[in-house]
């Protein structure tokens, strides 16, 4: 039976489909833009059966074009939270995947797709309650919007619908990102090329390197979308995260420290990072100021009640393994799901 992954040659969405591929799935159709036309590297190890751009997909599928489907795994999204021009975002993020969401009612599949932990905004309530969501900026406000229009429609849904709010993703395949790739790939570049790390200075009532983000690894993202696929009985909006704030310092120290592991050297504290100039500040960006999450942590509550247990992967953990992958020759597939 057919699977469809929007956003498929993006971070998540390769990830999700050499996952799938992995259970032996590859009745799978990928469906993307690839206006970045390197984007294809996401999926060249992986098998599929087609591939559809975004836009000739949606007028396709609203038709049943596909036949039996068995789920839409909906990835695709503008992901940067810097974005200025609302009324793309609004189109990409919003309109799209309302009318993905309706055409997937009509034909009763289940959708399940991204949402973000940016629709929480400023808050220290991290519950998937209307009252903790405060979105800072108008790609946590398009995510928000959407999450409301699934709420209303949950009651009388016809198939399947599920959020999977995403805090701080990292890990294989997310190198097209640019700017919007996570903080441990910039570390990582960072030390590769110079040597030394540099982390955002000190804002709000946060000291330098300090702010507190919820990070966790693709391949914990990837285990809770398998586990609502094989679930069509559930529907609702889940945190996806670690359960943990950690600080980007934590990031930092463990790209270095697994680097410097790998060349024999010693392991670094935060201190004698800071004294040989390994880790360094710069000054908080100005663009950021009033629109920064300095803290998350994703509630788990929710999700651990419809049943998934399984454990997340610490930072040190899950760099350490990212670390692994960057470092294979043309940067191969990501590490088997365990």
């Amino acid at each position: 039976m057919t699977i469809i992954v929007t956003g498929a040659a993006g971070f998540i969405g390769s990830n999700l489909v050499q996952a799938l591929n992995q259970r032996g799935e590859t009745d799978i159709i990928a469906v993307d833009d690839l206006s970045d036309g390197d984007k294809f590297r996401n999926l060249a190890d992986c098998e599929i059966a087609d591939y559809l751009d975004k836009d000739d997909f949606l007028q396709r599928f609203g038709r049943g074009q596909f036949g039996k489907v068995r789920a839409v795994l909906h990835q695709g999204a503008c992901s940067s939270t810097v974005e200025g021009d609302g009324r793309f975002m609004m189109d990409n993020n919003y309109r799209y995947s309302r009318d993905l969401l309706d055409a997937a009612q009509a034909l009763q599949v289940p959708l399940l797709y991204a949402s973000s932990a940016a629709v929480y905004g400023a808050g220290r309530d991290f519950r998937e309650q209307r009252e903790c969501e405060r979105p800072l900026n108008v790609y946590g406000y398009s995510k928000f919007l959407f999450d409301q229009r699934v709420r209303r429609q949950l009651a009388q849904a016809r198939s399947q619908i599920v959020g999977l709010r995403y805090f701080n993703v990292y890990g294989p395949h997310e190198q097209h990102k640019g700017a919007m790739a996570s903080v441990a790939l910039h570390c990582f570049k960072q030390y590769q090329a110079d040597g030394k790390v540099s982390l955002f200075g000190s804002y709000g009532d946060y000291p330098s390197g300090a702010h507190l983000r919820d990070f966790v690894a693709v391949e914990d993202v990837v285990r809770v979308n398998l586990f609502f696929l094989d679930r069509p009985q559930v529907s609702g909006l889940f945190n996806v995260g670690s359960g943990r704030a950690q600080p980007f310092n934590d990031v930092a120290l463990a790209v270095i420290n697994r680097l410097r592991e790998q060349q024999d050297q010693p392991p670094l504290s935060l201190e004698m990072a800071l004294l040989e100039g390994i880790l360094e500040y710069s000054e908080f960006p100005e663009h950021l100021r009033g629109k920064y999450q300095c803290y998350t942590c994703a509630d788990l509550e929710r999700l651990r009640s419809v049943g998934y247990q399984q454990p997340t992967l610490t930072v040190a953990q899950g760099v350490a393994g990212y670390c692994e992958w960057l470092q294979r020759p043309g940067l191969g597939a990501q590490p088997a799901l365990g």
